[in-house]
């Protein structure tokens, strides 16, 4: 399947890579604008976006495969991100992890079978003064508790 971005997105592509000096410096944020047009970024969307940046694929997957804020392949919906470092471990991210896992019947790096949510376990999400947490999509849910979780997942539904 090839993939390119829609007039809309282009617009925005040569706004992004006319902010920088070079335009391999513009990664992320084309990257980013990718995911936003195609919902994830696979092997068709690393190949466009190699040649828009004038950088091998490898590069473009090297960037991808780093940051985990790219996927590689589609998520659910609802994208449930739980912090682990060690102020939310300490605070009972693995409970927190547990019970999601029970819930929705899935590991983390999972998608529910109806498409729904993903679960995946994060690094810092530095909101670390309100342990434990966790992000679905763009919204923070913090001082988790297992009622809070269980409020904040048939919210979802």
């Amino acid at each position: 399947m090839a993939v390119e971005f829609s007039p809309a997105a282009l617009d925005k592509f040569n706004e992004v890579i006319a902010r920088y000096p070079k335009k391999e410096a513009a990664m992320l944020p084309v990257l980013y604008l990718a995911q936003q047009e195609f919902g994830y970024i696979g092997p068709e969307a690393i190949d466009y976006v190699a040649r828009l940046m004038g950088q091998t694929p490898a590069r473009v997957y090297g960037v991808v495969s780093f940051y985990t804020m790219f996927h590689m392949k589609p998520i659910g919906r609802h994208h449930i991100q739980i912090c682990r470092t060690l102020p939310c471990a300490l605070r009972g991210a693995q409970t927190v992890t547990a019970l999601i896992k029970q819930k929705l019947g899935i590991e983390p790096g999972q998608t529910t079978a109806d498409g729904r949510f993903t679960l995946s376990e994060v690094e810092c999400l530095a909101s670390c003064g309100t342990a434990p947490m966790m992000q679905v999509n763009d919204d923070y849910y913090e001082n988790l508790t297992e009622g809070k979780i269980s409020e904040i997942l048939n919210s979802l539904k």
